[in-house]
């Protein structure tokens, strides 16, 4: 729980005190817990492998959303998402923000914690030392986690997943709030959608070790809650950026890359606590969610001083607080993830069916640096280039390679291997959801609306009336 480099938390805290507001004088608060690259690998989704006490504990006080997804399976965009209730494409953050790559969001756009000070709510920032200190008033508190990301690129001695930092162990330091759980290779439960190799299981332990390090983390901030008297007036929500850095994963707009853990915690929604949900809900839904939480309006404006009137796609999560909601569409938008990563995808699923649009579907789709470097994906490398056996659903030319359209039942086909969109018998099907994506690409004024046979004409005289004009490159 603690940087590798400067021994402060690896988890950021934002705090956003609120001050004289319809807000404080309900006296609610909103705890924000977003960990990084975390997928189901907790007791809660059914996995008896593992241990995770605080999100168990957290859970029988939650409703537990089983359809929770990014809408973006990177890092920075898909936290920008978060905080804008924007898809990556509308608010800027078209990968990410540190070092070379060096995306940003747009100026103009209205981010949740501009939206809260603007209804004379204060922002500030802290290290972790008492929590308690920060509770003196109604607060919007964001605590993203490093757990579970990986580290094996950038600092290799802590191991593949900095699962080694901080254990006690020589030249690793010595993080006091944390005892490490170490598993076994043969403990684990390998998903689906991963090779079952011996190296995957190696690389999975690891990963275990650091959800074990997230699951305390989030019990200390928890009981921080407690100890201030403040868990009877606040809101909680835990999820994740995105999928888990493994093959069809992150970076993938497959159920793999995109679907979340997603716990949603209100003290005066108790009828559902400990329930399921089998709501279709989306991490673009969190902005409406804290604003509807605070009773705060959305805004009128325009992005760049122009049209259209930016609106959110998102909803209010709190109705499925009270009762099972008939949600049953979300939508997900990739453009890059390094700077070097650029293979735009955009998809919806609806009910059972996924669709996915890859725009640049003729080249091969990249792979980012520290999943490169992985044990799971070295080993998958090497068995390739030696004709062995990858225990895996697909080759890795299959991986590279995609149609410019998938569709897949993934009631029938969960592993999404057998692409619909050319099988006759879904013509239909297929042609309604392509006309629910592009529109909601033209709700979100996605630029890339008329890729990748159109160009998108939207000044002069299509100002008004903006068009996809035909590029005949016969794709």
């Amino acid at each position: 729980m603690f940087s590798a480099v400067s021994g402060v938390p690896v988890w950021g805290i934002l705090l956003l005190g609120i001050g004289h507001s319809w807000a404080q004088q309900r006296n609610r608060n909103v705890l924000l817990i977003i960990a990084d690259d975390a997928g189901f690998e907790t007791e809660v989704y059914n996995n008896t492998a593992i241990r995770t006490p605080h999100l168990n504990e957290l859970s029988k006080r939650s409703v537990i959303f089983r359809n929770a997804f990014s809408s973006v399976s990177s890092c920075s965009p898909s936290r920008s998402a978060i905080l804008t209730g924007l898809p990556q494409h509308q608010n800027g953050m078209y990968g990410l923000h540190q070092s070379v790559h060096h995306f940003n969001s747009f100026d103009s756009v209205r981010s949740l914690p501009l939206l809260l000070r603007q209804s004379h709510i204060k922002t500030g920032r802290l290290v972790y030392l008492s929590l308690s200190l920060c509770f003196l008033r109604p607060f919007f508190l964001y605590v993203a986690f490093h757990d579970p990301h990986r580290c094996g690129h950038s600092h290799p001695e802590y191991g593949p997943f900095c699962e080694k930092f901080g254990n006690g162990e020589s030249g690793m330091g010595r993080i006091p709030d944390w005892q490490p759980q170490r598993y076994t290779p043969d403990q684990v439960k390998v998903p689906p959608f991963v090779p079952d190799t011996p190296a995957s299981r190696i690389d999975l332990a690891a990963q275990y070790t650091t959800i074990s390090r997230l699951d305390q983390g989030i019990g200390l901030v928890l009981k921080e809650l407690r100890e201030a008297g403040r868990a009877n007036n606040t809101l909680v929500i835990y999820s994740s950026d995105n999928g888990i850095p493994f093959p069809n994963g992150r970076t993938n707009l497959y159920r793999a890359g995109i679907a979340e853990p997603m716990l949603v915690h209100s003290p005066e929604h108790t009828g559902r606590w400990g329930q399921v949900s089998q709501s279709y809900v989306s991490l673009l839904d969190i902005t409406p969610t804290v604003l509807d939480w605070f009773s705060i309006p959305y805004p009128a404006y325009s992005l760049f001083g122009k049209e259209p009137v930016v609106q959110l796609t998102g909803r209010s999560l709190l109705p499925a607080l009270d009762a099972e909601q008939p949600w049953s569409t979300v939508f997900a938008s990739q453009s890059h993830h390094e700077i070097t990563m650029y293979y735009p995808m955009r998809a919806m699923h609806h009910h059972q069916y996924r669709l996915i649009h890859n725009m640049h579907f003729k080249m091969p789709f990249p792979i980012d640096q520290d999943f490169y470097l992985s044990p799971t994906f070295q080993d998958l490398l090497n068995r390739t280039e030696s004709g062995l056996p990858t225990h895996w659903e697909k080759s890795l030319r299959e991986y590279y390679y995609r149609e410019r359209w998938e569709l897949f039942d993934t009631q029938q086909d969960p592993l999404e291997t057998r692409n619909l969109a050319s099988d006759p018998s879904y013509t239909d099907l297929l042609e309604t959801m392509k006309g629910h994506l592009r529109k909601w690409q033209w709700v979100t004024s996605d630029p890339w609306v008329c890729a990748p046979d159109g160009v998108l004409e939207d000044q002069g005289p299509y100002k008004l009336h903006p068009e996809c004009r035909p590029l005949y490159n016969d794709l």
